[in-house]
């Protein structure tokens, strides 16, 4: 079953964003890049089309005919029989290389008429390649930190008073929002030391927002650990 508060929160963060930045903000895509790839750790359904008038306006995704793509002219018969939608990659169960299907957007999709593809994807590169997409939206994205993006949807939800939002994203807690497969690489001094640590747990603080945090179904809050225990620290404002 999809997570769709995953689904929600991540839905809800870019839709933020997009209020609270300058249409020149270059970083939006980048920003949009990390938050997908967040929701792509979760069971998620896809989600894009809730705010594909954003992702479109910002460069993260490109919409063409689907007569536009590089393999039409041999695939046509294929590409004109398409009738819902579809992620144009395919798999080969029984391959040495399979790998599982996290990959499945990187060829595009197809929502009949209109061919998709995510900037940073391999058709995204063939497109560039081909001459369809120059200038800045040739431009490789750029890579951000979760936690910047965080607290940059913090600041923004505070100007709208959304306490939710910045109780959701902080209930994730430090491992999740600065960690790696091997779990947070930071200890308590370097984490004060990060300023966008010190912007979120603020953001928190002036929206009382960590009773909301604490009530997540996603929080693990450690109330009996000692001060210095990370995630302790963590839950303690």
């Amino acid at each position: 079953m999809s997570e769709h508060i995953i689904e929600d929160l991540v839905a809800d963060s870019v839709r933020v964003l997009d209020r609270h930045s300058r249409v020149e903000d270059s970083r939006l895509r980048d920003k949009i890049a990390v938050l997908y790839d967040f929701e792509s750790r979760h069971d998620v359904s896809f989600t894009r089309f809730r705010v594909m008038d954003t992702l479109l306006r910002c460069g993260y995704t490109y919409q063409f005919r689907v007569d536009r793509h590089p393999d039409y002219a041999e695939r046509s018969a294929y590409f004109d029989a398409l009738t819902e939608f579809t992620g144009l990659r395919t798999f080969d169960e029984d391959s040495r290389d399979f790998d599982g299907y996290e990959s499945w957007l990187e060829d595009g999709y197809v929502q009949p008429p209109l061919l998709y593809c995510d900037a940073g994807t391999d058709l995204w590169r063939r497109m560039v390649t081909s001459g369809e997409l120059h200038g800045p939206d040739a431009a490789p994205l750029r890579p951000v930190p979760l936690i910047d993006v965080v607290r940059d949807i913090a600041v923004a939800a505070e100007k709208e008073q959304d306490r939710d939002l910045i109780g959701l994203w902080y209930s994730l807690g430090c491992e999740t929002l600065l960690g790696g497969s091997a779990g947070c690489p930071y200890d308590i001094d370097d984490l004060i030391a990060m300023t966008a640590v010190r912007d979120l747990r603020a953001v928190v603080r002036r929206t009382e927002a960590l009773s909301l945090a604490e009530s997540s179904p996603y929080a693990s809050p450690v109330e009996f650990a000692d001060a210095q225990d990370l995630e302790s620290w963590w839950w303690q404002l």
